[in-house]
């Protein structure tokens, strides 16, 4: 690992989460969690706040370093968290075991996301759900060509990030079907189509 990925990344991803998303989109998404929860992606904990209905947090995340800076949040937390230093692509949990499971703009930095949509579909209960709020491509075939140029430069600068994952065919083709989803732009084009909504493991 790179000083930049160990030492400089994670300070810039604390900072930059903080600014991505107001209370009201991060609340918007966090409602649906009740019971036992899995968060991919924890990063610092800024979701954290949100979360009322829950009995338990299992925070995935793989990097240490971005995980030390929500040591506070967790402190407040109404409810123990459980720190899970793994990749969501092997989720060490056991099958339907998760009520609800939430990712917020997590599945453009994983290498192999359908792999981590599976390992989902795997450890949610019957009739559990997968709450997300992610960024990707732009359904604009101008504004998904300039995503494409950008995607290079956004994985080496911000961890692994890909502007132009087609966000809910990956979700569908996981074996999910909506319950809800939003697509909408948010913030500058070229970065931020947004994907949000709660989907279940269809039967």
């Amino acid at each position: 690992m790179s000083f930049y990925q160990k030492q400089i990344l994670p300070r810039f991803l604390n900072q930059i989460m903080k600014k991505v998303a107001s209370e009201k989109e991060r609340s918007s998404i966090i409602k649906h969690a009740s019971g036992s929860v899995l968060e991919i992606g924890f990063g610092s904990g800024l979701n954290l706040p949100y979360y009322k209905n829950v009995t338990k947090l299992y925070a995935l995340e793989p990097s240490l370093e971005l995980f030390t800076y929500a040591q506070d949040r967790i402190h407040n937390a109404a409810f123990p968290v459980d720190y899970i230093q793994a990749s969501a692509e092997k989720i060490p949990l056991p099958d339907s075991s998760i009520d609800t499971i939430v990712s917020t703009w997590t599945l453009c930095t994983i290498p192999h996301p359908e792999l981590a949509l599976k390992e989902i579909a795997r450890v949610l209960k019957p009739g559990g759900t997968f709450a997300f709020i992610e960024h990707g491509k732009s359904p604009q075939r101008i504004i998904s060509q300039f995503q494409k140029i950008l995607t290079p430069f956004s994985k080496c600068l911000a961890g692994g990030c890909h502007l132009n994952r087609e966000i809910e065919n990956l979700i569908s083709e996981a074996g999910f079907e909506f319950i809800t989803l939003e697509k909408f732009d948010q913030y500058s084009r070229l970065l931020s189509f947004t994907y949000k909504g709660v989907a279940m493991v269809s039967k």
